[in-house]
């Protein structure tokens, strides 16, 4: 089964480019707010959306993260309504792939079964579960290829040669190549060992390899997209839009362009990369 994610990649590598794909947390700061955020996506440049699934204990996530997880939840966001926004982007735009972030926990409570059969009606495309490891995969990752949804893994500066093949048993649509050891929103990447690390993973898959983490300018967005299939910005969107709220964090009249104004240039920077041979 091809997914939207698959077309999107074998569209990029006829066109000799990477892919922007851009981070966003449901409900932050509102879900009014948030879904014309995400509506301003694609036209601003991004290829693939990850939206964040907001939780109350998001222990991988930087305190840019962590804190649009706490609006989005102050403000009523639940994953049904969630996957309500995704139904409601899906209205006019049918091409984009929608990709899932977080944790486990909500699709658990949620029931796995109700959570995918409503995923896939909805039009996500794939599923990004940072705390389920590969000895989980019956958990979520198998039922999720069955019911027709990528399977999207990190792969860390820490997963070795030994440990690759595990994480990329059941993989699908793209590997997520976290550039930095520790939180996000922490550090900046460094393209050069970028470049190994992608080449190195590329060595046990065929998938397209997205680097994250790190990303925070044009300039290093570009860097990352010669070397990788695709760059992922989250972090320093999210600060775009904090720095938008009135003082109770409530959305102003700039807070949608804050975040489209930046996604379009750091989009230039992907898209404008000469893609390194494969």
């Amino acid at each position: 089964m091809t997914t939207r994610i698959d077309t999107r990649f074998a569209e990029l590598k006829t066109e000799g480019r990477a892919a922007f794909v851009t981070f966003v947390m449901a409900g932050d700061p509102d879900l009014v707010t948030s879904l014309a955020i995400i509506k301003a996506l694609p036209k601003a440049g991004a290829d693939i959306i990850e939206i964040g699934m907001p939780f109350t204990d998001p222990m991988a996530d930087g305190p840019v993260i962590q804190a649009a997880g706490l609006r989005a939840l102050k403000a009523g966001t639940t994953l049904r309504k969630t996957l309500a926004l995704v139904s409601d982007f899906r209205k006019d735009e049918a091409r984009t792939p929608i990709v899932l972030m977080g944790y486990y926990n909500p699709i658990y409570v949620y029931g796995v079964d109700k959570f995918l059969v409503d995923a896939k009606a909805a039009g996500v495309d794939g599923l990004i579960i940072v705390d389920l490891p590969p000895e989980e995969d019956a958990e979520l990752c198998l039922p999720a290829m069955k019911a027709g949804l990528n399977f999207i893994r990190l792969a860390t500066p820490t997963t070795d040669d030994k440990r690759l093949p595990a994480v990329l048993a059941n993989t699908s649509g793209f590997v997520y190549y976290v550039s930095i050891t520790g939180i996000t929103g922490s550090g900046s990447a460094d393209s050069s060992a970028v470049g190994a690390a992608v080449a190195r993973i590329k060595r046990h898959t065929d998938l397209p390899v997205c680097v994250g983490f790190g990303i925070r300018t044009p300039e290093a967005a570009h860097d990352i997209a010669r070397h990788a299939n695709g760059a992922v910005v989250g972090s320093a969107l999210i600060d775009a839009l904090k720095a938008s709220l009135d003082a109770d964090d409530r959305a102003t009249a700039t807070t949608v362009s804050a975040v489209a104004d930046l996604v379009a240039s750091l989009a230039q920077g992907v898209h404008g990369a000469k893609q390194a041979a494969e």
